[in-house]
């Protein structure tokens, strides 16, 4: 992958989104910069970019819950990544879901926790 050939935004970030390999379920949405993505293709787990905590994180390791990266696309505009992955664990919700889109536009909770977060994290998420 030309990841030279990626539209980075004015923060050096880049949105991507996280698909389960298999049922095709979004998982997550976060940023990378270009370190993040290396790092991804380089390891075969997905690497992030906290813009809260402006720090380097790699998916899983904290909760033990990686993601092993099956593909990465780009979208048409390249300002977009679609990553592909077999998710390791219950959930990719620092919440204890699987999915991190698990709250219908009204609010309401359309899907119960995979795990406790406050088991795996230590504290009330």
């Amino acid at each position: 992958m030309k990841t030279a050939e990626l539209k980075y935004d004015s923060s050096g970030l880049i949105p991507a989104i996280i698909q389960d390999a298999e049922t095709l379920e979004v998982l997550m949405m976060a940023y990378m910069n270009k370190e993040s993505l290396e790092t991804t293709i380089e390891t075969g787990f997905t690497h992030f970019w906290s813009r809260s905590r402006s720090k380097f994180w790699k998916k899983g390791e904290t909760s033990g819950h990686v993601q092993l990266v099956k593909s990465v696309l780009y979208d048409c505009d390249r300002d977009t990544l679609l990553i592909k992955v077999v998710q390791k664990g219950p959930g990719a919700c620092h919440t204890g879901h699987r999915s991190c889109f698990y709250t219908d536009i009204s609010g309401k909770e359309i899907s119960d926790a995979a795990f406790s977060a406050d088991e795996v994290y230590g504290k009330h998420v």
